[in-house]
C-alpha cells in the first residue's frame, strides 16, 4: 500500500494542541531574588563581565531567554550602560543594558518590539515568545501576537516542504506507522515546539499547519484590535478548508 494514500475514514486534520497562554511546556527557571527581573533578548550583546566596561574580563555568555535580577547600573567611559545582575545566587557580574529587557521598565516592550521587527526566522520566533511570556499586560501584545502567528503560518509551509524532502516514502511504508506520525515527529519541528508553536497535520493536503492558537487569542482577548480583523480572516479561511 502506498503510504501517502488516504483512507476516507481519516479525519480532515489531526490536532494536538496546547493552550497558547500557558508556558511552552518546559520548566522555567525562577529569576534570582533581590533585583528587578529582566530577561536576555540579544545574545550578541549578552557577555557577562567582571567590570562594567566592554574590555572587562568575560565571566560567561548568557543565553537568550535567561532571567536575571538587576541590582544596579553604571555607565562606562565610552557611554555604554551596564547592569549589575545576578544570574544565580552564586553568579553575578555586569551585562550591557541593550542585551536585556524588563517588564517593569517603561518602554522596554516597545524596544523589544523594534528588535522583533528587525529579526528573521527562528530569532523572530524566539523573541516574540519572550515578549508574550513576559509582557502580558502590554498594549503592544496584539501586534506581537499577529507577528508570531503570521510567522508560524509561514514556518508550517516551510517545514512541510522540508519534511516531504527528508522523509523517505519507502522507509515510511516499511515502518508501518501512520503517515501523520512521521510528519508530527519530524525533528525540524522540535525547536519551534519549544517556543510554544503547535503544528497539526492536514490529511487532505498531506502537510503541516500551524494550529492557529495565536489567531484565536487575538479574536477572543483583543476583538477590537486592528490585528483581530486579520485573525478572523485567517480563522475563516481555515474553517472553509475544514480545519478547526
Amino acid at each position: 500500500m502506498n503510504i501517502l494514500s488516504l483512507r476516507k475514514s481519516m479525519p480532515a486534520i489531526l490536532c494536538i494542541s496546547v493552550s497558547f497562554l500557558s508556558t511552552n511546556g518546559l520548566a522555567k527557571r525562577r529569576p534570582p531574588a533581590g533585583g528587578r527581573v529582566s530577561v536576555v533578548v540579544d545574545e550578541r550583546l549578552s557577555a557577562l563581565r567582571a567590570s562594567p566596561e566592554l574590555s572587562g574580563i568575560l565571566v560567561k555568555r548568557i543565553g537568550r531567554g535567561v532571567l536575571l535580577a538587576v541590582k544596579g547600573e553604571k555607565r562606562s567611559r565610552d557611554g555604554v550602560v551596564f547592569y549589575r545582575v545576578m544570574v544565580t545566587t552564586r553568579t553575578s557580574g555586569w551585562i550591557q543594558r541593550d542585551a536585556v529587557v524588563s517588564p517593569a521598565r517603561v518602554g522596554d516592550d516597545a524596544r523589544l518590539l523594534r528588535l522583533i521587527k528587525g529579526s528573521e526566522d527562528f530569532d523572530l520566533i524566539a523573541r516574540t515568545r519572550i515578549f508574550l511570556d513576559n509582557f502580558r499586560a502590554s498594549a503592544l501584545r496584539p501586534e506581537v501576537l499577529s507577528i508570531y502567528s503570521q510567522a508560524a503560518d509561514e514556518i508550517a509551509d516551510r517545514l512541510s516542504r522540508e519534511a516531504r524532502r527528508r522523509l523517505n516514502e519507502k522507509e515510511m511504508d516499511a515502518g508501518g506507522a501512520p503517515l501523520h506520525s512521521y510528519f508530527l515527529n519530524y525533528s525540524g519541528l522540535d525547536r519551534y515546539n519549544r517556543q510554544g508553536i503547535t503544528f497539526v497535520f492536514d490529511f487532505h493536503e498531506k502537510r503541516l499547519r500551524y494550529d492557529g492558537e495565536g489567531w484565536r487569542e487575538l479574536v477572543h482577548r483583543y476583538p477590537h484590535s486592528p490585528e483581530a480583523a486579520e485573525a478572523r480572516k485567517r480563522l475563516e479561511s481555515r474553517s472553509a478548508r475544514g480545519l478547526r
